[in-house]
């Protein structure tokens, strides 16, 4: 029978998918192993853009939104030829329970997948299970497992992230409908209050006629 110990760093040696909230005081119960590493992953990423209608173009402006969540797709190899136990049981049963919301959190646990210096942190958004080999029995031993995880990153954490629009850069933006200066500012400048900066640099005199479709230079602030 393999120790515990030993049992942790062979699954450490290979992909794996680590529990990381809410953690269990027994270490090797938090780490699930691959058995196999997978032949490749794919990581995606994809943004959010609004198109802007402006009468007589042919192609309308876009105007970006937000950023969406990163994903992380691989198809990992289970098998148990080697004890004839049921796959279900060694390896399928606590990727499946990965999917379920935790007592504690009231939603699935957060994960990492790990693969040498690949860390992908995240919550298990997809689990694809086709069972391949069996048992004279009908016991299931090999399963091809298709995974997905999406991105999960602290919002604290991401509030101290450098502003993707800077307030020392000369900038211009493109107004939609429903859009405020108040609200313009509070997106470009994190200060909905320096709305009057936008209206001094583009001579607008009423703050309420905002005409969707309008190019605004955003200066610098000082």
């Amino acid at each position: 029978m393999t120790a515990p110990v030993v049992a942790a760093g062979q699954a450490l040696a290979r992909a794996h998918l680590e529990i990381v909230r809410p953690r269990s005081a027994d270490a090797v119960a938090n780490l699930i192993p691959l058995k196999f590493n997978p032949t490749d992953f794919k990581i995606s990423k994809s943004n959010t853009f609004a198109e802007i209608g402006i009468p007589g173009l042919e192609t309308p402006p876009i105007q970006y939104v937000r950023g969406g969540s990163e994903t992380l797709t691989c198809e990992a190899l289970v098998d148990t030829t080697d004890t004839l136990l049921d796959v279900r049981v060694v390896f399928v049963s606590r990727l499946r329970a990965l999917m379920t919301p935790d007592s504690r959190e009231h939603a699935p646990p957060i994960v990492r997948f790990v693969w040498g210096p690949t860390v992908f942190t995240g919550v298990l958004e997809k689990l694809d299970i086709t069972y391949q080999l069996f048992t004279s029995a009908g016991v299931p031993l090999r399963a091809r497992l298709d995974l997905g995880l999406k991105e999960y990153r602290e919002v604290s954490r991401q509030v101290k992230d450098p502003p993707r629009s800077s307030p020392t850069e000369v900038k211009t933006y493109l107004v939609r409908r429903g859009d405020t200066l108040p609200g313009i500012a509070g997106a470009l400048y994190r200060d909905p209050g320096a709305w009057r900066v936008l209206a001094a640099a583009n001579g607008i005199d009423d703050p309420g006629d905002l005409r969707p479709g309008r190019l605004l230079t955003v200066p610098r602030l000082r």
